[in-house]
């Protein structure tokens, strides 16, 4: 086995590897406890599907660490986590802001500014969009179709890996793995489209709820999940990691991988415990505001 051709170093380095990953795991599992005690029943869930990002996908690498051959399992299985987790971000926005109906009110005289990243970040000349129920809706369908495309997309891929059709590794145009690739990186674009657009909507309403902190957090998850990732299978295949007997250049880039997401997700997650357990009240709703406002105008 893998485990038994390692030196002493390499064993520790697995212990240790196993070890961030169980407490990421108990962190995680008391952080869900103390949300689920002080959380309103609305907002609990989501919340609790955003922390879990980070300890679930330590979890998966672990396993892919442990167990090779079961590395495109563990990667589908973070893939279409984190596709629900880009979705429960944005409902969780959403949710902070006192519901659809709530947002809607305070911000009825406001336009969404939607030359945003990543998608149009350089289209300065782009109109503001009036901010209805409508549009809310076209934001929400931008991240769910993600969540609902992607497990697809991975499921098809698996399919036609154990049928020796869909190889990883095999960039050609007659291999399948580069047309699914470039469709998986269009709808990942797409979904992180309306992120962007409600975060600067509502980072500065939120910022009591400490939004830029947890708007940080997710970028770095997608980020090493998913760019640190790519940059590292790119360079295994050109054999730039150089493969160390049993394991090939492509094996090995794979297995350093799932080394570095273990111990980035392990901080990511301690940070994620600081981050969400501060409590907080609830936004005043847009009435009371205007009331107090009008009294303030008044008294002499």
């Amino acid at each position: 086995s893998l485990f038994a051709g390692l030196d002493l170093p390499g064993r520790f380095l697995f212990a240790i590897l196993t070890l961030m990953t169980l407490i990421a795991n108990v962190v995680f599992i008391e952080e869900a406890l103390y949300i689920y005690r002080k959380t309103p029943s609305s907002k609990r869930s989501i919340i609790i599907w955003v922390n879990a990002a980070a300890p679930v996908i330590a979890t998966t690498s672990c396993i892919g660490m442990w167990i090779p051959r079961s590395t495109m399992f563990t990667d589908f299985t973070a893939a279409v986590f984190f596709a629900i987790v880009i979705h429960k971000f944005l409902l969780m926005m959403i949710k902070e802001c006192g519901g659809q109906k709530l947002l809607l009110r305070r911000f009825e005289n406001d336009r969404f500014k939607i030359s945003t990243g990543p998608c149009c970040c350089c289209c300065l000349c782009l109109p503001r969009v009036r901010i209805t129920r409508q549009t809310l809706f076209w934001l929400k369908l931008g991240t769910f179709q993600f969540a609902f495309l992607r497990p697809v997309l991975m499921f098809l891929s698996i399919v036609l890996w154990t049928n020796g059709i869909y190889s990883p590794y095999d960039l050609s145009l007659k291999g399948a793995a580069i047309w699914i690739s470039c469709f998986i990186g269009v709808i990942t674009i797409i979904a992180l489209w309306p992120v962007g657009i409600m975060f600067q909507q509502v980072r500065t309403l939120l910022i009591c709820k400490k939004i830029i902190p947890k708007f940080a957090l997710y970028q770095f998850i997608l980020i090493l999940n998913h760019l640190q990732a790519a940059i590292i299978n790119i360079l295994a295949m050109q054999e730039v990691i150089p493969c160390t007997p049993p394991l090939s250049s492509s094996a090995r880039g794979a297995y350093t991988t799932q080394q570095l997401l273990i111990m980035e997700m392990f901080l990511i997650t301690l940070i994620s415990r600081v981050v969400y357990r501060r409590r907080c009240d609830d936004l005043e709703p847009p009435e009371r505001t205007a009331e107090e406002a009008g009294d303030n105008k008044q008294t002499p």
